[in-house]
């Protein structure tokens, strides 16, 4: 089972909506007290399930965003330490990439 990321998660939520839009439009010529509410309370979720998504990704935008800046901020005052530690990764890939 692969690990559930934030946009894995963001994709599945996105064909959740747009498959409900789709029921809802499917749906459309149907009549029917019952089915006028089904439709209307659907619409709604949709509404709100929008709304959360675009929240959703303004913050993960923001955050990523926000953690790009720290780490060029780390790297600009302290580049020897960058360029130690970028060195070492390179070096356990290299050692991990030979063994096989």
């Amino acid at each position: 089972m692969e690990p559930v990321t934030t946009e894995k998660l963001m994709h599945d939520m996105r064909l959740v909506v747009t498959d409900a839009e789709d029921l809802v439009k499917a749906t459309a010529g149907q009549t029917g007290e019952r089915i006028e509410k089904v439709r209307a309370k659907a619409e709604e979720s949709l509404r709100a399930a929008r709304n959360r998504l675009q929240i959703a990704g303004k913050t993960v935008q923001e955050g990523t965003r926000e953690a790009v800046q720290s780490v060029n901020e780390q790297v600009h005052q302290n580049p020897w330490t960058a360029v130690g530690i970028a060195a070492g990764v390179g070096l356990v890939i290299g050692i991990l990439l030979s063994r096989r």
